[in-house]
């Protein structure tokens, strides 16, 4: 019997951690918030991120991300789940999917990802 892919190799995205700006926010609200700099677990296909609010699995919200250089990044994404964190003042982790995004944003978003893969390496491994 074949042994079945683990969950890195059944990714179609590769995934980073970075600390960006992030705002998240319902789809329907128009305020326009405050990014606030977090650590954000993120691929072409969704993201993972500490939230504060907590949140149903389904609810599309809105997404902004701050790339380098001030560039806005924003998308709508899927609520997959919302895990409760064990620390004080009821943190959730947020996984999420990327939902009607467009081809120029998922581009615009894996350019970054690969950038920021590269640039690691170099920094890291280069001789």
């Amino acid at each position: 019997m074949p042994s079945q892919p683990s969950g890195r190799e059944r990714r179609e995205f590769y995934r980073i951690t970075v600390l960006l700006p992030i705002c998240i926010r319902h789809e329907t609200d128009d305020t326009v918030g405050e990014c606030t700099e977090k650590s954000v677990n993120l691929s072409g296909g969704g993201v993972g991120v500490t939230v504060t609010e907590s949140y149903t699995p389904g609810e599309v919200l809105s997404l902004t991300l701050l790339l380098p250089e001030q560039v806005p990044f924003t998308s709508s994404i899927e609520v997959l789940r919302l895990d409760p964190l064990p620390v004080p003042g009821g943190a959730y982790r947020l996984h999420a999917r990327f939902v009607r995004m467009t081809t120029q944003n998922r581009e615009l978003l894996i350019r970054y990802i690969v950038r920021f893969q590269r640039d690691h390496l170099q920094e890291h491994y280069s001789v």
